[in-house]
């Protein structure tokens, strides 16, 4: 059983940014308007408070986060993805270093469900809004750039169905 004790600090920080590294990527693969970026990041709040299952350490990151949002604080604070060039490519390496991080702790059932809530984040953000058309007339649920970058996702962290990059 993995719990916050055994990350170190900012191996724990990025742990629990990561719901919102994976936001931050689908809501830069096709953004949209401002309305549609805040329903993007509620969708992430809320995947972030909420895993798919039980895990020590999935239910430690909810609740660090759940405290964050009370504290009106963002894990994102102070976060600048690393290098140069297009963000979304440097959140994605940022998501591939948390998988590394988690997978170096946790056990291989934890490691799987952790890859696994990364992907339910991203397709929660991705359903969150309607892209494209015009005020929500011929709009789809999901582009195909929030498709690939989910893909993209599953292949960075391993969640199920895992693709390749």
């Amino acid at each position: 059983m993995t719990s916050k004790s055994d990350f170190s600090e900012d191996e724990w920080a990025q742990v629990v940014r990561a719901p919102f590294v994976v936001g931050l990527a689908v809501t830069l693969s096709d953004p949209g308007g401002p309305i549609e970026a805040s329903k993007e990041q509620m969708a992430s709040i809320r995947g972030a408070m909420n895993p798919p299952s039980r895990e020590a350490l999935l239910t430690d990151v909810a609740l660090d986060v759940q405290a964050m949002t009370q504290k009106r604080e963002h894990p994102l604070k102070g976060y600048r993805p690393a290098g140069g060039g297009d963000p979304r490519q440097a959140l994605l390496e940022e998501l591939r270093t948390t998988r590394g991080v988690v997978e170096s702790k946790a056990t291989s059932e934890e490691g799987a469900a952790f890859g696994r809530w990364m992907v339910d984040v991203a397709q929660a953000v991705a359903d969150a809004a309607k892209e494209g058309g015009f005020m929500g007339i011929g709009a789809t649920r999901v582009s195909d750039r929030e498709e690939a970058v989910i893909d993209q996702v599953r292949a960075a962290v391993g969640g199920a169905g895992e693709a390749q990059a």
